[in-house]
């Protein structure tokens, strides 16, 4: 991998997408400002303090905003462990409190199981200055592998 290890590279990637250098809006957007503090294989830890703009109507931090950063944090740990990107089949999130705007929340996420295709990663967002958890995520994800023969596409 060009001399870099797999945790650089994820360390590196969540970089990009909180400073907005390789992606879409929304993932600046919902990520700006990411600090990732420490990160090794199949384990990362992160802070962030939530910005107005991720706020519902009640100053709360949007429970989409926190799901996309956990889907992001999940797939660069994921990527980390065994080097490979894969798509998330399921993400499962338990919200039990909330961050209010200005907020800083540590965000850690680490594999728990890899079975061939599939790897399952959990996250866990608290509460910087008290530990009190905010949100629990569970994701499983796999490898895909397209093999399509000529003859047995669809014809839709």
């Amino acid at each position: 991998m060009g001399g870099h290890s797999l945790v650089e590279i994820s360390l590196k990637w969540l970089e990009g997408l909180s400073s907005g250098k390789i992606c879409k809006e929304v993932e600046t957007i919902t990520m700006e400002g990411l600090k990732v503090v420490h990160g090794q294989k199949g384990f990362i830890r992160c802070h962030f303090l939530v910005p107005s703009r991720l706020a519902d109507k009640d100053g709360n931090w949007h429970v989409g905003a926190m799901a996309t950063l956990i889907d992001n944090v999940g797939a660069a740990t994921i990527f980390s462990s065994i080097g490979l990107v894969k798509a998330s089949v399921e993400l499962n999130i338990s919200y039990y409190s909330t961050a209010k705007i200005q907020e800083e929340v540590e965000i850690e996420a680490k594999v728990v199981a890899d079975k061939e295709i599939l790897t399952s990663v959990v996250v866990e967002v608290r509460k910087k200055d008290n530990g009190e958890l905010i949100a629990l995520g569970k994701q499983w994800m796999a490898t895909l592998t397209l093999k399509v023969k000529l003859g047995e596409m669809s014809k839709l």
